[in-house]
């Protein structure tokens, strides 16, 4: 890894024979072999640093944290063409406007569509641009579980 010492034959040009000269190239090989070991090193030990020690927590009486200050809003689409804020129904003119006044009093601006199996993507997706438009970026939508998998690990 270090430079050498060349002999250059040949006297031209009133140079003396046998003249030496530094080499002036570096073998990197060593380095390279070195840095792809250390890289080998790194990636075996990194998933171990992440594991957590186990700790037996202590018990104590104190509550659990809320997850939720308050209830979700939810919007329901049922089969047959109804809506509903949460279980009060009520006629799609009057939707965005009722959801509007109804967050200017809450915290939270999450809100949750439920839509029944039956009822046709392009609705649902319309209700879910509806809502964007009436100024609810938060929008989920609530499915059950058992569904299928398309092939990936679940249950």
């Amino acid at each position: 890894m270090g430079a050498g010492v060349v002999k250059k034959s040949g006297g031209r040009r009133g140079k003396r024979r046998g003249h030496s000269a530094a080499m002036s190239e570096i073998n990197v090989t060593p380095f390279v072999d070195v840095m792809l070991v250390l890289l080998i090193i790194f990636m075996v030990a990194a998933p171990l640093l992440t594991v957590g020690v186990p700790v037996q927590l202590p018990e104590t009486a104190a509550n659990a944290l809320p997850t939720e200050q308050e209830e979700p809003l939810t919007i329901t689409m049922v089969a047959d063409g109804r809506l509903m804020i949460q279980e009060t129904e009520t006629a799609e003119g009057e939707l965005i406007p009722r959801l509007q006044a109804i967050a200017a009093e809450r915290e939270s601006k999450k809100l949750f569509l439920r839509a029944d199996g039956t009822i046709p993507y392009e609705r649902v997706a319309q209700m879910m641009g509806a809502l964007n438009r009436g100024g609810f970026n938060e929008i989920g939508l609530v499915t059950d579980v058992g569904g299928p998998t398309f092939g990936g690990s679940g249950g």
